[in-house]
């Protein structure tokens, strides 16, 4: 990835960090320490859900690599595998919670910080789910019982699962998983020494401190649509158009909305049936995390097949 582009996210990070402080120390101050459902809801469908609606120009230049000139298939396809998630995750929810936290703290992980980082070896890999994974521990660190309280709202009903988290929150554990991703974003940083690095620390600070003040759906929210999703829609705009990003942004806004609203209305249809049989917010916080579960994995599944085959 060109200079122009770590200097925009080096930008971003700043610009984000002193918000965090900022948002977080108001918010504190007047008790406002939460964000409702609603208003979480409409950020992810917006900014959060757009930052992948440009898989089918991917999925397109997979079929390309794979000389498949059918693209109903793709479509097919990846609606298919997002149906088999919410599937999976009704059957198995216990299972398909882990998987997800899982696969996401590698996802975050990687690709908040491949901009920087550009060799894909094990011990990469590796340091990308550690420091991904602060995702996962924070909130669980910062407010445990909370955090539970989603869980079971995500149809968790697995006491063996609610032992074995209480076990890690008594032991102190969730405080090794924080250290041991601080720990990757220390190596990380020391890879190769460059100023523009340092946003990986930034980063780490500013979610650290919208998971201590915020509520963990508030502070998912903040960090999901305003770093991730902003992160990798700048690297959208980069490669519709590399000489200008305005004209990038034109394009992707112009590309993306059609999948948006698809998605959007989707997930909205969801709400409705839910909250026939669930209360309102209970109904948001399941299209929320199972509906991203189920955009989350084919998303990843084709970044994974387009990476492999390009090279």
């Amino acid at each position: 990835m060109n200079n122009k582009i770590k200097k925009i996210n080096f930008n971003h990070s700043i610009v984000f960090f002193l918000l965090c402080n900022i948002f977080s120390l108001t918010a504190f101050k007047l008790n406002i320490l939460s964000i409702s459902p609603i208003i979480c809801l409409f950020l992810i469908l917006s900014i959060g859900i757009s930052h992948g609606s440009l898989d089918n120009l991917k999925g397109k230049k997979l079929f390309q690599i794979f000389g498949i000139s059918n693209f109903f298939i793709f479509y097919l396809s990846y609606i298919l595998i997002a149906l088999l998630i919410i599937i999976l995750w009704i059957i198995v929810p216990y299972i398909s919670l882990m998987i997800f936290l899982i696969v996401a703290s590698y996802h975050f992980g990687k690709e908040d910080t491949q901009f920087l980082i550009i060799e894909n070896s094990f011990y990469n890999q590796l340091l990308f789910f550690l420091k991904g994974s602060l995702i996962v521990f924070a909130p669980l660190y910062f407010h445990f019982d909370e955090t539970i309280s989603i869980f079971k709202l995500l149809l968790i009903d697995d006491e063996a699962f609610y032992n074995f988290l209480n076990f890690v929150e008594t032991n102190n554990i969730l405080l090794y998983g924080i250290i041991l991703s601080t720990l990757s974003n220390i190596l990380l940083f020391s890879k190769q020494f460059e100023l523009k690095k340092f946003i990986i620390f930034l980063d780490y600070f500013s979610i650290i401190i919208i998971n201590y003040y915020f509520s963990p759906l508030a502070a998912f929210t903040i960090y999901f649509c305003f770093l991730h999703s902003i992160r990798h829609i700048i690297s959208l705009m980069s490669e519709l158009d590399n000489n200008d990003l305005r004209n990038g942004f034109k394009i992707f806004t112009k590309k993306a909305l059609p999948l948006t609203i698809l998605t959007a209305i989707f997930c909205l249809i969801g709400l409705y049936l839910l909250n026939n049989t669930f209360n309102f917010d209970s109904s948001i916080i399941k299209i929320i995390f199972i509906g991203l579960a189920s955009l989350t994995f084919p998303h990843i599944l084709l970044e994974y097949l387009i990476e492999k085959n390009e090279k």
